[in-house]
C-alpha cells in the first residue's frame, strides 16, 4: 500500500523521498505512535487521500450490488482513513502541541470532504438500493443490513443542490466541534493559581499538594515541596476537585468554582457564538433530510426515539428530586451542627465540600484514606483475574511489541481459552496536563475484520487503547487510586470488552461499530457493578505497603456510601440530558430565548439549588458539542437502565455461585460482546436476559425505590 500511494502522487510532491519514509503512509501491524510527528501530517493525509480518491474512482466504475464488489473494496477504504486519521487524532488528544494542531487542522477539511464524497457517492447508493430492493434482502445477515440504512443520513438522497448545502454544513460543523474543544482545553490551561501561604491550603490531602507542588515545579518555582509550597492549582479535575472536596478556604473553592464554570465562556475563547452556531447548523442539516429536529436525526441510529427517551428522564427525575431535596436539607444540617457559618446558605461551591465531610462521617470514608489500598498494579491484576472468570480470557503483558506514545504507556495481550491471542491493546494510566486532555476514554485503533486480515490469518485482530487522567506516581509510590478512578477503570475496561471479543467479522459493525448510541455504555456501566461485588473489591483492595486487605467494615462502608446522595448525582445527569434533549428539540437558535435561558429553565425541575446568573456551563459541554452525544446524553441514564438489569441477571443466578456466574458471564460474552452492531440492541439484550428492559434494578441499586413508588 505504501509504495502504491507514494508513487500515486510522487507527481504532486516534491520530494518523493521524505514521503515514502513518512510513517503514515507505511504498511504496519501496529501504529508507529512514536515516529508520527506533526510534520509527517499534511503530506501523509494528502498523498492518502489522492490515493482514496483515485480507488474511490475505480471503485465507483466497477461497482456491483453484490457484498463482495461493494462492501469489501468500501470497507478497505473506510478502514484505511479511519486508521490513520485515528493514529493523528489521538496523538492530538494524549500528545498534544501547537504543530501537530495547526497541521490536523489545515488538512480536516479535505479530509470531512473526501469522506462526503464517499459518502454521497450516487454510484455506491444505488448499488446499496439495489441490494435493499433485490429479493436477495431477507437473505442478507442482520449485520449487513443496518450499513444500508446509514447511508440516507450522509445526504445521499439529495439532490445537488441541497447536498452541497449539505456537504457544507457538515465541514462547518467539523470546524467548530474542533474550535470548540481547542477553546476548553486552552481555557482550562490558561488558569493557573499560585499560592504561597500554607493556611491557604487548610484541609487539602498531601496526594493534592503533592500535585500542586509538581505543577509549581514545572512552572518554575523549582524549589516547590508539597509541604512548603508554593503550590499552582489548575482547572485539570485531578486539581479542581481535591479543591472542591478538601480546601476550608471557602473564598478558594468559590474562585476556583466560578472560573470553571466560566470557561471558554468570554474573550478569545467564548464559546458562546460557536454553540448557537452549531445548533443553527445542526437544525438546518435535520431539514434537509427531512425531520423536524436535530434530535429526531440523532435517534434515528439510537435504540430510543426522543418520546421514550423524554419519558425514561421523567420518570428518573421525579424518582430522585425528593430524594434530592432531601439530600440538601441533610447538608444543611450537618453544616450547622458543624458550626458552619455559610449553613444556612450553604451553594455552590459548598456542595461538594459539606458531602465529603458527610460522607467521612456517616460512613467515616475519606476518599484519601482509601487510596493506599488501591495501587494501579493490584487494580489492574484483580480487573483481569475478572475478566477471566466472567468471559473465560487471560491477559497478559506484551509490552515492547507495539510502539507507544509515553514511556508511560502498557501494552497487553488478550488471549481465549485456547490460548491463541484475540485482541490486543493499549492503557494510558496518568494525567499530563500540559499535553493530554482531560476525562477518560476508549477507542480502537483497529477493529475486527476478515476483510482486513493480512496474509496467511483469516481475520485481523481488533486493537483497542484505553485513557485515564490518574494520579501519577510520586517517588517510588506507585499510582494510588480514588475509588471513583477504580470505577472508571473498570468503565473504561468494560467499553475495551466489547470492541476485543466482539465475533464478527463484518469489520463495519464489529466491536463498538454501529452499536446504537444508547446502548454502547452498557458493557462499561456493567463492569462497574463489580466494583462493589465483594470477592471482586477484596481481591485488588490491598494496602500497598503492607499487603493488608481492605478491612470488612470500609467495604460495609463503601456499599452503604453507593447510595449516599444518589438523588443527587442522578439529578445532576439528567440535568445535562434535559438540557441537551430541550436544546436539540424545541430551541431555536437566534430565537427570543438564549442558550443560557433554557439552562436556567431546564434547571428549574433539575437542580436544588438554581444555576448562578453567570453560570456558563454550557460552554464547556464538550459531549454535545465536540463530542457524540448531541441530542444523545440521555443515553447515559437509558444504558444505566441496561447495565443494571443486565447486573441483576448475575443477582438472580446468585453472586456466590460460580458456576451460575460463569454460565451467565459466557451468556453475556455470546450476546452482548460478541454480536457488536450487527444486531439491534433490544434483540441483543433479550436474548441475554429473557425479557424486555425494565427501570426498577437501577432505581432499587440506588436506593430510590421507595422515593419512585411515592412519586
Amino acid at each position: 500500500m505504501s509504495s502504491a500511494i507514494a508513487a500515486a502522487v510522487s507527481s504532486a510532491v516534491s520530494d518523493e523521498s521524505l514521503l515514502s519514509s513518512n510513517p503514515l503512509l507505511q504498511d504496519f501491524d501496529f501504529p508507529p505512535f512514536d515516529s508520527v510527528d506533526a510534520e509527517h501530517v499534511r503530506p501523509g493525509i494528502r498523498a492518502l487521500l489522492q490515493h482514496l480518491e483515485g480507488e474511490l474512482e475505480q471503485l465507483e466504475n466497477s461497482v456491483e450490488p453484490s457484498w463482495p464488489k461493494l462492501v469489501e473494496p468500501l470497507e478497505k477504504l473506510v478502514d484505511r482513513l479511519s486508521v490513520v486519521w485515528g493514529v493523528i487524532n489521538h496523538l492530538k488528544a494524549v500528545k498534544d502541541t501547537p504543530e501537530l494542531r495547526a497541521a490536523i487542522e489545515d488538512v480536516q477539511p479535505e479530509k470531512v470532504r473526501f469522506q462526503l464524497r464517499l459518502g454521497q457517492s450516487k454510484p455506491i447508493y444505488k448499488a446499496f438500493k439495489a441490494i435493499r430492493e433485490s429479493p436477495d434482502w431477507s437473505s442478507l445477515s442482520e449485520a449487513r443490513q443496518p450499513q444500508i440504512k446509514e447511508a440516507v443520513l450522509t445526504g445521499i438522497a439529495l439532490d445537488d443542490e441541497k447536498r452541497e448545502e449539505f456537504n457544507k454544513i457538515e465541514q462547518e460543523l467539523e470546524k467548530l466541534s474542533h474550535k470548540f474543544s481547542e477553546n476548553v482545553l486552552d481555557a482550562t490551561k490558561k488558569f493557573e493559581k499560585l499560592i504561597t501561604d500554607k493556611k491557604e491550603m487548610d484541609g487539602l490531602p498531601p496526594s493534592a499538594l503533592g500535585l500542586f507542588a509538581q505543577a509549581a515545579v514545572s512552572k518554575g518555582h523549582e524549589n516547590a515541596t508539597a509541604e512548603n509550597g508554593p503550590w499552582v492549582i489548575t482547572l485539570d479535575a485531578p486539581s479542581y476537585l481535591p479543591v472542591m472536596q478538601h480546601a476550608k478556604n471557602r473564598a478558594l473553592r468559590e474562585e476556583l468554582y466560578r472560573a470553571y464554570l466560566t470557561r471558554a465562556s468570554s474573550g478569545d475563547l467564548d464559546n458562546t457564538s460557536i454553540i448557537d452556531q452549531i445548533l443553527m447548523l445542526r437544525l438546518e442539516k435535520a431539514k434537509l433530510l427531512g425531520y423536524n429536529n436535530y434530535a429526531e436525526v440523532s435517534m434515528t441510529m439510537k435504540m430510543a426515539t426522543v418520546e421514550k427517551a423524554a419519558e425514561l428522564l421523567e420518570k428518573l427525575r421525579s424518582a430522585s428530586w425528593g430524594p434530592a431535596v432531601q439530600d440538601m436539607e441533610d447538608l444543611k444540617s450537618f453544616a450547622k451542627s458543624q458550626g458552619a457559618e455559610e449553613s444556612g446558605s450553604l451553594t455552590h461551591w459548598d456542595t461538594t465540600f459539606w458531602s465529603e465531610r458527610l460522607r467521612e462521617s456517616k460512613y467515616d470514608i475519606n476518599e484519601e484514606e482509601l487510596r493506599p489500598y488501591f495501587s494501579l498494579p493490584k487494580v489492574m491484576d484483580g480487573l483481569f483475574s475478572l475478566a477471566k472468570t466472567l468471559f473465560g480470557v487471560d491477559i497478559e503483558p506484551a509490552d515492547g511489541v507495539a510502539p507507544v506514545w509515553n514511556s508511560d504507556v502498557r501494552f497487553y495481550r488478550v488471549k481465549d481459552s485456547s490460548g491463541s491471542p484475540i485482541a490486543y491493546f493499549y492503557f494510558d494510566p496518568y494525567s499530563r496536563p500540559s499535553e493530554k486532555r482531560g476525562g477518560a476514554w476508549m477507542g480502537e485503533v483497529f477493529s475486527r475484520s476478515q476483510v482486513m486480515a493480512q496474509k496467511g490469518t483469516s481475520v485481523r485482530l481488533p486493537v483497542a487503547h484505553m485513557v485515564c487522567n490518574q494520579t501519577p506516581p510520586v517517588g517510588d509510590k506507585p499510582s494510588l487510586m480514588t475509588f471513583r478512578e477504580v470505577e472508571t477503570v473498570f468503565h473504561e475496561f468494560g467499553h475495551a470488552l466489547q470492541h476485543m471479543l466482539t465475533k464478527q467479522d463484518e469489520g463495519l459493525v464489529a466491536g463498538i461499530r454501529n452499536v446504537e448510541w444508547d446502548a454502547v455504555e452498557l458493557p462499561s456501566q456493567f463492569m462497574e457493578n463489580w466494583c462493589y461485588h465483594r470477592d471482586t473489591l477484596m481481591s485488588i483492595a490491598k494496602h500497598y505497603q503492607t499487603g493488608e486487605t481492605l478491612p470488612e467494615e470500609i467495604y460495609k462502608k463503601l456499599l452503604a456510601a453507593r447510595t449516599f446522595r444518589a438523588g443527587s448525582f442522578s439529578l445532576r445527569q439528567l440535568k445535562f440530558a434535559s438540557l441537551d434533549l430541550e436544546l436539540h428539540t424545541n430551541y431555536i437558535p437566534g430565537g427570543p430565548e438564549s442558550i443560557y435561558d433554557v439552562d436556567q429553565r431546564v434547571s428549574v425541575k433539575t437542580q436544588v439549588i438554581p444555576p448562578l446568573p453567570e453560570d456558563r456551563f454550557l460552554c464547556g459541554f464538550s459531549h454535545i458539542f465536540a463530542g457524540g452525544y448531541a441530542a444523545g446524553y440521555y443515553s447515559y441514564k437509558w444504558a444505566e437502565v441496561l447495565s443494571a438489569d443486565a447486573f441483576s441477571a448475575f443477582e438472580d443466578a446468585g453472586l456466590d455461585d460460580i458456576k451460575a456466574v460463569k454460565e451467565t458471564g459466557q451468556r453475556f460474552r455470546n450476546t452482548v460482546l460478541a454480536l457488536g452492531g450487527g444486531k439491534a440492541p433490544l434483540k441483543v439484550f433479550v436474548e441475554f436476559r429473557g425479557r424486555e428492559p425494565s427501570p426498577e434494578p437501577l432505581l432499587r441499586h440506588n436506593g430510590l425505590l421507595a422515593a419512585s413508588a411515592s412519586a
